[in-house]
């Protein structure tokens, strides 16, 4: 026997860490369970053993794409639905796989379980790849003998979420490009064009309008100061990057995303889809709920979203519903409550919550569509009219030169 670490989460929702003696690390995650832990598989290691928790793809393991997971995982369902063995199988996908990361990766998960660990824990080893939800709810699947309907279920919840991940993305950068684009023509502008005309009207003999002085004067900081100013914006975003990724960034930043017009209305609806996907998946898949709370708290997003699901924890753990917490969140909408609420009493929550995330996903759909739809306009018309003021402004004095004359 050995001495293993672990670490989870206890079924009042506390952070809990320890120590045990055991044979391999699946008897500390069945016996965790057993003393009604929820165990982080990522957290249980020998205490002698320097295996790190994610092995490395040198230069390689950033190329794994969720389309590459979401291939091997329905490629590997219908094997293991075949009769095929493990072993044999992650070594034929391993042999057959075009992405030399991929092929690595599944070379390593294969020599893992071939030594005796589970698949569950093999997987657990490539955390950038395989979270929480994937690995636990494949350790459902290998303890309830239906790993191949579990994985199954987990190429449809890779594909719909890489959909929903993809509109957010679509949502976030359209505005982002035309925003950098207005910003690098007006640059260009300020800095190489405005100061040809500037040497040009130097002898024009009157005063020039008040508008191209202005434009004249920006220039010529833009010039003078251009590189200071460009340097101080890309520190700025630098830092303010790095904050919001920190505890205390996302404290404060994510209550603030949640009340910004139209986008904060569209993280909405992506966390409550989020949360319907990820919940009803591991719920239909055997995962008991306060583990696949705890999970999905961890991957809301957003530190509010988290928040609430943890309220919705606690409230299970003291024998109430989870819709009750849920009945005052600003996060979920009556409606949502009360298709939980019904999904509950009716003994099929795992399916009420797909519904109200087809639902939702379809919601989040409308919502970029209307946004691009609106913003489009808009940008069009900032752009046009910050690129024709400045336009208008260096023609003004040319409209006066008859009067000089």
């Amino acid at each position: 026997m050995a001495v293993y670490l672990w670490e989870g989460t206890s079924s009042s929702g506390k952070k809990v860490r320890g120590q045990m003696d055991a044979i391999s690390e699946q008897y500390v995650f069945n016996a965790l369970r057993a003393r009604h832990i929820a165990p982080n598989i990522k957290k249980i290691k020998r205490k002698d053993s320097s295996f790190q928790r994610e092995i490395k793809i040198p230069g390689l393991g950033h190329k794994v794409k969720t389309k590459d997971i979401v291939v091997f995982t329905r490629q590997f369902a219908t094997m293991i639905d075949a009769g095929l063995p493990i072993v044999q199988g992650l070594e034929i996908l391993a042999k057959q796989h075009a992405n030399p990361a991929m092929r690595s990766m599944l070379v390593g998960v294969k020599e893992h379980v071939s030594t005796g660990g589970t698949f569950a824990d093999a997987l657990a080893k490539y955390p950038r790849h395989f979270d929480d939800l994937f690995v636990n709810m494949v350790a459902a699947g290998e303890t309830g003998g239906i790993l191949d309907i579990i994985l199954e279920r987990l190429a449809d919840y890779l594909e719909k979420m890489d959909k929903l991940k993809r509109q957010v993305k679509t949502a976030m950068i359209y505005p982002a490009v035309v925003v950098a684009a207005a910003a690098i023509v007006t640059s260009i502008l300020l800095i190489f064009v405005i100061p040809t005309f500037a040497e040009l009207f130097k002898d024009f003999g009157a005063a020039l309008p008040a508008p191209t002085r202005l434009v004249i004067a920006i220039s010529d900081f833009m010039v003078a100061y251009g590189h200071i100013i460009f340097v101080t914006l890309g520190l700025l975003f630098y830092f303010f990057r790095r904050f919001i990724r920190t505890e205390q960034g996302k404290a404060i930043m994510h209550p603030i995303i949640l009340k910004l017009p139209i986008f904060g209305d569209i993280v909405r609806k992506v966390a409550v889809a989020r949360l319907g996907r990820t919940l009803g998946t591991m719920l239909s898949s055997g995962v008991p709920i306060l583990e696949a709370l705890s999970i999905c708290g961890r991957t809301a997003g957003n530190k509010v979203v988290e928040q609430e699901i943890a309220d919705a924890r606690v409230s299970i753990s003291e024998g109430k519903s989870i819709s009750q917490p849920l009945e005052n969140s600003d996060i979920f909408p009556p409606m949502v409550v009360s298709m939980i609420a019904v999904g509950e009493s009716t003994g099929a929550l795992d399916a009420m919550l797909q519904k109200v995330a087809d639902f939702y996903d379809d919601e989040v759909n409308n919502a970029v569509t209307g946004m691009k739809q609106l913003i489009e306009p808009i940008m069009i018309f900032v752009l046009g009219a910050l690129v024709g003021g400045l336009v208008i402004a260096m023609y003004l004095p040319i409209f006066k030169l008859g009067t000089v004359i």
